[in-house]
């Protein structure tokens, strides 16, 4: 809700809009009702999705707000995505401690994300990871009851709910985040050329550009929610550099990369990372993705 309080403003401030023009329209979906498991045991990321593809399609809605890490790779021909806000802070906050090398020897960490579950296990084998899903509210109430010693939470979320002082920011040259993290982008149905009009307005070439590119670094690896994978790609002077590593899910293995180039040839420069990194990786670690 917060981030398409976000969109709305947006929309208001770019067409000089007044707040009665757009109206929120809340959908609950498969992966806020079900949080007792990983979403990758329940149908992955279309637990986020499939609701409201469905609104788009009949009508309910003109456009979803969406965090775009929890975005499939590949969509619905129908639907496109037509504008992506400023990308916020895309760096992990560690909840429950002041760095990761402080936490105690055989630490409780709790999160439902094999990414972060990999690479911190790659770095403190001796952690123990519990599987904990929730709201932003629940995750924090499990650390302060004690019922996990710390948990990973995305600085984007934080700060976009008034909690930017909670935690410690983790360098991503300590943890490479989520593809696509800190990212809000909006859908809309491909043939609704009023919405997309309006939607291009409020699109931040620049957050869609790194997006585009980690996309189709994913794409190519054939990663789904399962895969221990992360990626993050960013501009400096007109070049643009993907940053991505692969990692066995006990963090025994990690296979990292980085290559750049110009922006307009950001989906091949992807795609050629993708493909180099699984030749880097062993068997067992090339086995967790498709590509």
């Amino acid at each position: 809700m917060t981030q398409a309080r976000m969109v709305k403003a947006a929309l208001i401030a770019a067409h000089g809009l007044n707040e009665a023009d757009i109206a929120i329209v809340p959908v609950k979906t498969t992966g806020d009702r079900v949080q007792d498991r990983p979403l990758a045991e329940i149908g992955g990321k279309a637990l986020w999705t499939k609701e409201l593809d469905r609104a788009l399609g009949d009508g309910t809605i003109d456009c979803a707000v969406h965090s775009m890490k929890d975005v499939e790779t590949i969509r619905p021909a129908d639907i496109v995505l037509a504008a992506y806000l400023p990308r916020a802070d895309v760096r992990e906050r560690l909840i429950g401690a002041d760095s990761i090398e402080a936490l105690p020897r055989g630490a409780r960490i709790g999160t439902s994300s094999p990414r972060r579950a990999a690479q911190l296990l790659c770095l403190r084998p001796d952690l123990s990871v519990m599987t904990l899903r929730g709201n932003v509210a629940r995750r924090l109430a499990a650390v302060e009851s004690g019922d996990v010693d710390a948990t990973l939470l995305a600085a984007a979320g934080l700060e976009r709910l008034g909690h930017a002082d909670i935690g410690t920011a983790i360098p991503v040259e300590r943890m490479l985040p989520a593809a696509q993290q800190g990212a809000i982008g909006i859908e809309t149905l491909a043939e609704n050329a009023r919405v997309r009009k309006l939607l291009e307005r409020i699109d931040d070439p620049a957050t869609r550009q790194c997006i585009e590119a980690e996309r189709a670094l994913l794409d190519t690896l054939g990663a789904d929610c399962h895969s221990p994978v992360a990626a993050l790609a960013r501009i400096d002077d007109g070049v643009i550099t993907v940053t991505a590593e692969l990692l066995l899910h006990d963090g025994s293995e990690r296979v990292g990369q980085s290559a750049g180039g110009t922006i307009d040839a950001r989906h091949d420069l992807a795609e050629e990372l993708a493909r180099a990194l699984l030749d880097a990786a062993c068997p067992a670690l090339r086995a967790l993705f498709a590509g």
